[in-house]
Formats: C-alpha cells, sequence, structure tokens
C-alpha cells in the first residue's frame, strides 16, 4: 500500500508589511457595520473609489448588512472617508489607532544570522531570509529533510517544497503522531507578492501574484482563485484590476499550476490537504464554490469541530468552522475545492489569528500562540485521517 501524504500550502504570507509613508493623520484601521442597503452601497463606493484598503471582506462584493467590515484607511484619506461615514449615518470604530507602529514592528530584525537566536520563529522575516532557512535546513539535515523545486513565479523566483522524510524528536507528540508519514510543505506559494509588500511604498497588502494583465494596466492574479474547480463563476472576477482577478484561465499563473501538477503527480497517495491563510481564525472545508455538502461533510466537520474545541480548551482562543461557501462566502477557484475534486478526501483552508483586533498586522509577539493553534489542529486533524485511512497492519501511515 502506498504511503499516503500530508500537503501544507501557505497561500497568502505575502501578507507581511513594509512601513508606509508618512502622513499628517495617523492610519487607521476602521470596524464598520452597515444597517442598510444604502450604507452598503455607500461603504462599497469608499473602498472603490478612496485611497482605502479593504481587509476583510475580500471583496466590496461581499459587504452586505450586518456583515462587519475591516477598512485600512491612510492619514490623507481619513478626514474625507470619516465624514463620508458620518454623512450616511454609518458609525465606526477604530480597531487599530497607529497601525504603522506595528508595521515596523514587523519589519525589525536584528539578527545577521537569520536562524540564529531562540526568537528566530518569533519573528517576520524577508524572502531572501525564508529562502536561506529552506536551503540550509536541506542542507543540515539530509537525512530528514529535502527541497523539492517545483517550478517558479511569474517573476522567475523558485517555488520550493520542503519534503520531511522522518521525525526524530524523541517524546514528542507529533513524533508519534507522523511517524511513518511524508509529509509535504511549501513555505511560500507567491514569492512575487512577498517581495512586493516588502519592497513597495504606497501598496503594503498585496494579496494578488506580480502577472501583467494583457491591457497592460493592472498586475496580479489572486491564485486562491485559479484553480479549476467552477472557476470564473462566483466571488471571482476576470477584471485584472480587481483584487479577487481569477486571470484569464484555470491554471493561468505558473504558481497555481505547479502547485496543481504537483500535487496530480501525488493524487494517489495524498490524503490530506491543508492551505494556511490570514485572518479570522476559521477551520474551513469544501465546498466553497457551492453550497451543495461534500461527499464525506459530517467527517469534515466532525474533524475541525474537535480541533476548534482543542483549541478553545488549551489557548481559550475561539475558531469559527464549516464549508466554505457557508461558513465565509461563496468562491470559485480555491484550491482546497480544486484538491478535493482531484481526490484528496481531507482538504481544508486554516484561516490563524486573529479576528480583527490586529488583522493582517499580527505583532510578533503573536506568532508563537497562532502557530502553537495551528500545530494542534493539524494533529488533531492527521489523527483523524489517521483513524479513516490506516490500513490494518500496526504500521501506521497517513
Amino acid at each position: 500500500m502506498s504511503t499516503p501524504l500530508i500537503w501544507f500550502v501557505f497561500m497568502n504570507l505575502s501578507i507581511l508589511l513594509k512601513p508606509g509613508y508618512c502622513t499628517e493623520t495617523s492610519d487607521q484601521v476602521l470596524s464598520i457595520t452597515p444597517q442598510t442597503q444604502e450604507q452598503v452601497d455607500t461603504l462599497r463606493n469608499v473602498s472603490t473609489h478612496y485611497e482605502t484598503v479593504l481587509w476583510q471582506p475580500v471583496s466590496n462584493e461581499y459587504i452586505s448588512t450586518q456583515v462587519q467590515v475591516h477598512l485600512y484607511v491612510p492619514g490623507n484619506s481619513s478626514v474625507t472617508v470619516k465624514a463620508i461615514l458620518q454623512k450616511h449615518g454609518i458609525t465606526h470604530k477604530v480597531l487599530l489607532a497607529n497601525p504603522n507602529v506595528l508595521t515596523e514592528m514587523q519589519m525589525k530584525n536584528d539578527s545577521t544570522d537569520p536562524r540564529s537566536g531562540s526568537t528566530f520563529y518569533e519573528r517576520y522575516h524577508t524572502l531572501e531570509e525564508i529562502y536561506d532557512w529552506i536551503n540550509r535546513t536541506a542542507q543540515d539535515n539530509p537525512r530528514t529533510v529535502k527541497a523539492i523545486l517545483i517550478g517558479s513565479s511569474y517573476e522567475k523566483r523558485p517555488l520550493y517544497v520542503l519534503k520531511s522524510l522522518s521525525f526524530y524528536q524523541q517524546n514528542s507528540e507529533i513524533t508519534r503522531i507522523l511517524d511513518s508519514m511524508d509529509v509535504y510543505v511549501l513555505p511560500v506559494m507567491n514569492p512575487d507578492g512577498y517581495k512586493y509588500t516588502w519592497t513597495a511604498i504606497k501598496r503594503r497588502w498585496w494579496r494578488k501574484n506580480r502577472s501583467i494583465s494583457k491591457s497592460g494596466f493592472c498586475v496580479g492574479v489572486d491564485l486562491n482563485r485559479n484553480f479549476d474547480v467552477d472557476w470564473g463563476i462566483k466571488g471571482s472576477s476576470q477584471n485584472p484590476c480587481e483584487e479577487i482577478n481569477c486571470g484569464p484561465f484555470p491554471e493561468s499563473e505558473p504558481e497555481a499550476q505547479a502547485v496543481a501538477n504537483f500535487l496530480r503527480r501525488h493524487k494517489d497517495t495524498v490524503q490530506l490537504y491543508i492551505t494556511i491563510h490570514s485572518y479570522s481564525q476559521m477551520f474551513i472545508f469544501p465546498y466553497s464554490y457551492t453550497f451543495d455538502q461534500a461527499e464525506n461533510h459530517n467527517d469534515l466537520l466532525e474533524m475541525v469541530q474537535e480541533a476548534a474545541q482543542r483549541i478553545k480548551r488549551y489557548y481559550r482562543n475561539t475558531y469559527t468552522y464549516g464549508p466554505g461557501a457557508a461558513t465565509l462566502y461563496p468562491c470559485s477557484g480555491g484550491s482546497d475545492d480544486w484538491a478535493y475534486k482531484l481526490g484528496i478526501k481531507y482538504s481544508f483552508t486554516f484561516e490563524l489569528q486573529d479576528r480583527g483586533e490586529y488583522g493582517f498586522l499580527l505583532p510578533p509577539s503573536h506568532i508563537s500562540g497562532a502557530c502553537n493553534e495551528a500545530l494542534l489542529a493539524v494533529k488533531t486533524i492527521a489523527v483523524k485521517v489517521l483513524e479513516k485511512t490506516q490500513a490494518p497492519a500496526n504500521h501506521h501511515t497517513i
């Protein structure tokens, strides 16, 4: 019997930030909950025609009554935007009064060696440091870790998968669970977008990759709208200027194509697929492109429910969970739905910390907590997958 696999994809870790240009009035992140359709229309207009960044939801088409909106407002737009809100009777509260301070915290890195010191995993890192970590980890641990080049990005940056060959941490729960597993991890799916957020002056939250549209006016495709599952139908746009641009055709982007090709080659052995995003503290499973239930809906629900309960018990943090369309919003072209349709019947999206207090500006001091919660969820789900897929023999694999 072939050895089942786990596959992790970190989809939007490009949300690591660059300090913005100075303004006389501080930038702010506002929380707004529209009460009427008129207020919804006003918010959609503000997020489209004024210099703002919509943090949540991902697109203004998802703005609706009684749904909380997180809007980043630069200082030079603050007076105008707040005047519009007041004119239309739209109340707001300030989630973050000075996000630039948190941005600078994310960028701070005092170490000359990116892997030195005990705080390496409590800091954000440049793309170059991440590549260095990938290469050194593989070189220093040839018996346990292998770096596999699966393709390159639009701007020709390498896409590496790390394959963990075995685990040797003694007396570790994760060792007992993952013993004899093959685990593949794609640390950065969107290296071009990641790099851009560290170098761009005015654009600090870049969601898409950096491919140039045929029109030449707008840049980037949302890679999590570019997979071939109900492509271009719901929650996506073929307008290259939109944040949720799905591209000109399925797998048009080299990043999505590299992931899809790799998974197609391993589809007979991969049992568990997890794609990791931020933020909102959610565990999501198929489907997102339709409200129909997945064939093993009850199994998937049981897994995320237990993961959420364990996080609540150990870390006192709340995660919501359920099928994507009903829990978050309907959208087509997502990698989790695509992987499920490929035959990977345990497919999940993790939305990590937090629920909006810091949003995309999660302080470095919170990284460890977010990782601990994610690891606990992985272990919980992995055990459940083991129970449902293990061979009759005593040698358990996943």
